[in-house]
This record gives C-alpha cells, structure tokens and sequence, in this order.
C-alpha cells in the first residue's frame, strides 16, 4: 500500500480550527509544513492556489499523510465541491503535485488547485492565509 499525502492550504490547516480541518486530522496525521510551487489567490472567505513555473513563487501550508484516504478523499473532495456531481467547470480539481516540506525533503502530496480564472481575482501577497487572513 502506497502512503498518500495531502497538501492543504486555507480553511484545512490546522490553525485553521475549522470542521474540516478536524476532520482531517481524524483521518490524517500531520507531517510537516510545506510549500508548493504557486500563487494563492482569494476567491471569496477562502483562498484558491495555482500553479507556477516561477520556484520563487511558494503557497505555504502543510502536509499530511492520509490514513484512510479511502474515507478522507471522497469527503474532502464534496466540501472542495470537487467531482461530476458539481457544476463544470468545478471550482477546484485535485491534483497530484510536488510539495516541498520544511525539512528539505519533497513528497508527492494531493493539492486542490484552483480551476477558474484568475483575473480580477487578489493575490495573497505573503502566500500564507494564516498570516493573511481573509
């Protein structure tokens, strides 16, 4: 069994202290912070992260290692609105990405990234919603 990983960003950190950051934590355990490779925008009261080609431009959050994902996955994804049973485009899809965690080290973690435009939309100047809330 392969380990799964998820990179979490916004209302799902654990600083967060959200009912779904709980969740989480139910079926996860917290391994590091991390960053990704991004920009992170807000979208309304939470925030959206988009790739970058750009190694300077970092979303920080963290990761976790999922237990159950079997279990987490499917009830991450309904509170991200993410799958066919939401409107198309969704607003988020989740991906398979690379995150750098604090220690150096790099995992292949599920970030759920951002799927609309961006234009008009305000970048997060520190990239971390925890020292810029929304």
């Amino acid at each position: 069994m392969s380990l799964e990983y998820i990179f979490v960003y916004g209302t799902l950190r654990r600083d967060a202290n959200s009912e779904m950051s709980q969740l989480l934590a139910k079926y996860a355990e917290f391994v590091n912070d991390a960053t990704y490779q991004g920009w992170l925008y807000k979208i309304d009261y939470y925030p959206g992260a988009v790739p970058s080609d750009n190694p300077n431009d970092v979303v920080q959050g963290e990761v976790y290692q999922l237990h159950r994902a079997d279990v987490a996955l499917p009830l991450l994804d309904r509170y991200e609105e993410f799958g066919p049973e939401f409107p198309e485009p969704n607003e988020y899809i989740r991906r398979k990405q690379v995150v750098l965690l604090k220690n150096g080290h790099s995992v292949i973690a599920w970030v759920y990234v951002y799927n609309h435009p961006t234009a008009g939309l305000e970048l997060i100047p520190s990239a971390n919603l925890i020292q810029q809330p929304l």
